[in-house]
């Protein structure tokens, strides 16, 4: 991974930095996306001690608000023409029923909307390299979600779940429908299930379900395992549409699997952030 540029959202806590602390150990230029300066300073302070690898670079970004994605991109390509790796890790999940500031309801701006335009913004960037990778962390939780088209953040019918599942599966969605758009590119791009992480993710779950977490969810470190492992193995190098668990390509849902559903979802998101990408 020497000399490759690796950006990584959400890269402060959780699976992001333990992400960007083994690439760094693997001796990858790391750019970390974070929202907060003064918890990714923290956060570069500890990764450079860890690593050993000063070549880490931070860039500040609110994955909410396409405004401020736009700029986070034009920022990146700049100062980095060629990008070998994207992982898109930063992800959120709500109690209530909230919306971004462009008016679109939070859990679905940020886990898909940020995944989504960051991704084709930086597209020119990731094909310049020789070969690149973009990696999405999605999750298990996928199998069991439905896309509600009609009210797509549950305005309705508001429930953590569903709307955080519904978001896991645009994750997964938008990876397979990604790989055949890239399809005769140097680019691949996948996606995962890290497992239950004991992650922030919780912090706006409610007392009892992070008493479960503590009690049986993974830690960072094991859970980013096939992350990492997607992002620098030489044995997925040219793998490209696959959805993985425990670093083993398996098959996601049938619903994730439609092509008519994940072209409807390319098309709403099209229209949510005003811009077309071919």
């Amino acid at each position: 991974m020497k000399n490759k540029v690796v950006i990584i959202t959400g890269a402060n806590s959780g699976m992001g930095k333990v992400t960007a602390i083994e690439l760094a150990k693997k001796q990858a230029t790391i750019v970390m996306v974070c929202r907060n300066k003064q918890l990714g300073e923290a956060a570069k302070a500890e990764i450079v001690s860890v690593s050993g690898n000063k070549n880490i670079d931070l860039l500040i970004g609110d994955l909410s608000s396409q405004g401020s994605i736009r700029e986070l991109a034009k920022e990146i390509k700049e100062k980095y023409p060629q990008i070998d790796v994207l992982v898109n890790n930063a992800g959120l999940a709500f109690s209530n029923y909230q919306t971004s500031v462009d008016n679109v309801e939070m859990t679905f701006a940020v886990n898909h909307i940020g995944y989504f335009l960051l991704t084709n913004l930086l597209l020119d960037n990731l094909k310049a390299a020789p070969k690149a990778r973009i990696v999405n962390i999605a999750s298990s939780t996928h199998t069991g979600a439905k896309m509600n088209f009609e009210d797509i953040g549950h305005k309705q019918k508001y429930t953590l779940f569903g709307v955080y599942n519904q978001s896991k599966l645009c994750n997964v969605l938008f990876t397979l429908d990604l790989a055949k758009r890239l399809k005769g590119t140097n680019v691949t791009v996948n996606c995962l299930n890290p497992g239950p992480v004991k992650t922030n993710l919780s912090r706006d779950m409610g007392a009892f379900f992070k008493f479960i977490g503590g009690l049986f969810f993974l830690t960072p470190e094991k859970a980013s395992e096939t992350a990492i492992y997607l992002a620098s193995s030489p044995e997925v190098e040219t793998v490209s549409g696959k959805y993985f668990s425990k670093k083993k390509a398996i098959d996601p849902s049938k619903l994730s699997q439609d092509e008519t559903v994940q072209k409807k979802l390319w098309k709403l998101s099209e229209e949510t952030v005003k811009q077309k990408f071919n």
